[in-house]
């Protein structure tokens, strides 16, 4: 109750003739809930798309603020996505430019700029940058990527026991705490949490009370499922395809039914012969405790019959395919039925009229597109990722917003809600024009995107930029023996399928594509 205070004061003072003034001199500084889960892509959000799956939780967000139509990545992979967030600037100059380069924690942040200006700020889940962050009075993160079950958390520094539970579960009851302990304070503060998901990140391990019914769930596949990648040779030999997926660290077929061929997984097996699948498999669900181990075991029993009786058959990708999609979307159930638990209680204290909500993923993700699992390419499905924005004592009403947005946007539009300044380095604009209804005129008609990890790497993407517009998108390849351009008119062409670089009809717009790269590469100080 204490939370409230400020603002029922606020709101007891607030003359008629103030309604009209700005949000800031009405009420207090606002609270952030900041809300990302890993490789969510839009259209398993019901608010984007309802063909998949329900998410009626991360909807209320969406249906009582802003549900940003075209939000897109800078560099469309997990750590370098977290960095750009945090840093407000690209990967070249926060220097974070795959997962495996560093991360240097000494560099400017928004959660540090918030905590010197008197917000308390925790981020909780999943980090991925390795070093302890800076500015941060709660840090509880997962090692690594973490797994779904028995998580082992980081805690302040101090790394902590495998702690008994479903990830997602888990994440949000510490969540929970830091909250309760935030609204109890004898001094009202301001606060900033973090709420970083591991979910729906591979391997795509359900909850064992989401398992019963699973297997009898379909879904549809995508038109371009089984895509023949013509003039696309780059996307033709990446190494993301449903059908080479591994059968038993992302299909769950257990070694009892490999019969005896512990499966290749396709070129990701033969690039890295020291991951024995199986084994890995094994060791997941030897985490679990005796009461999760027997949940699964009529399901993993299904899961191999099934498997017996498609492989080397025709069925054979589609099942893979409705295998992934019912794991993933599981997964994806889980963030939801979680992330109502925070919103609930944000309602229950009072504390959600004057608290910004942010739900977004660090990158979107394939859902069988293409024939892919994963993300890295600037192809729509994995360059856009959701974003939804609520602030009830800002903004009131479902309003859905078309203007072109990035992740490194998020940082300044906070530090805009709480009156910190701007760094002028930043290369992201503050959003709250576009979230009160206002697009200025100078807003940017164009993005940049760069993927940087050499293709002899994980998923042998091509190394490329590109630029897109609202309309035209032209991608250009940088890795030996696959440079080249491809353009594509996603009004005509939204699955992407036809590189229309050589048409020419499209001259005009290749040289305008081209004109506008150099143009954004020369603001963005990109200088390779």
């Amino acid at each position: 109750m204490r939370q409230l205070l400020p603002l029922i004061l606020a709101l007891f003072f607030c003359t008629c003739d103030s309604a009209q003034t700005d949000v800031s001199e009405e009420l207090p500084r606002p609270n952030f809930l900041f809300i990302m889960s890993d490789d969510h892509a839009q259209k398993a959000i019901s608010a984007y798309s309802d063909e998949l799956i329900q998410t009626p939780n991360l909807d209320r967000i969406g249906n009582e603020g802003v549900i940003f139509q075209n939000s897109f990545v800078t560099n469309s992979i997990c750590a370098p996505s977290r960095a750009a967030i945090l840093t407000g600037k690209y990967s070249h100059l926060n220097g974070k430019i795959d997962n495996l380069s560093p991360f240097n924690p000494e560099q400017w942040t928004f959660p540090e700029a918030l905590h010197d200006a008197g917000y308390r700020t925790a981020l909780i889940g999943k980090h991925h940058l390795q070093a302890m962050p800076r500015g941060f009075d709660e840090f509880r993160g997962l090692v690594g990527q973490g797994s779904y079950y028995q998580p082992v958390f980081v805690h302040n520094g101090d790394t902590l026991a495998p702690e008994t539970g479903y990830t997602s579960t888990l994440i949000t009851d510490h969540v929970l705490a830091e909250l309760e302990k935030v609204n109890n304070a004898e001094e009202p503060q301001p606060f900033l949490m973090l709420y970083w998901h591991k979910a729906p990140h591979r391997n795509w391990m359900p909850d064992v009370g989401d398992l019963p019914g699973l297997l009898d769930k379909t879904y549809p596949e995508p038109a371009t499922l089984r895509d023949d990648y013509a003039t696309r040779p780059a996307a033709e030999h990446a190494d993301m395809r449903i059908a080479d997926m591994f059968t038993s660290h992302d299909h769950k077929v257990t070694g009892d039914y490999q019969n005896p061929d512990p499966g290749t997984g396709g070129a990701t097996f033969i690039k890295n012969p020291n991951f024995d699948q199986v084994k890995n498999l094994q060791r997941q669900l030897n985490r679990l405790t005796p009461e999760q181990r027997e949940a699964y075991a009529p399901y993993l029993k299904r899961i191999g019959e099934e498997w017996q009786k498609v492989k080397g058959t025709d069925a054979e990708l589609s099942w893979r395919y409705q295998r992934y999609m019912q794991d993933y979307l599981a997964s994806v159930k889980s963030v939801d039925d979680n992330v109502g638990r925070v919103l609930e209680y944000l309602e229950e204290t009072g504390m959600d009229e004057n608290t910004i909500v942010i739900y977004t993923s660090d990158q979107g993700f394939y859902l069988g597109e293409h024939g892919w699992y994963d993300k890295r390419f600037m192809y729509e499905e994995s360059h856009r990722t959701p974003l939804m924005i609520r602030y009830p004592a800002g903004f009131k009403g479902k309003r859905l917003n078309e203007d072109l947005v990035l992740n490194i946007d998020l940082g300044p539009t906070l530090l805009d809600y709480a009156g910190v300044e701007v760094p002028e380095e930043l290369q992201g604009h503050s959003l709250r024009p576009l979230l009160e209804g206002e697009t200025p005129a100078d807003w940017r008609e164009g993005i940049y995107y760069r993927y940087y990890q050499q293709m002899n790497s994980y998923h042998r993407v091509a190394r490329h930029e590109g630029v897109r517009d609202e309309r035209y998108k032209l991608i250009q390849f940088t890795e030996p023996g696959f440079e080249g351009e491809e353009l594509f008119d996603l009004e005509s062409d939204p699955d992407e399928l036809t590189n229309r670089i050589n048409d020419p009809e499209l001259e005009a717009v290749k040289t305008r594509l081209r004109e506008r790269m150099a143009t954004l590469k020369e603001e963005l100080l990109v200088t390779d």
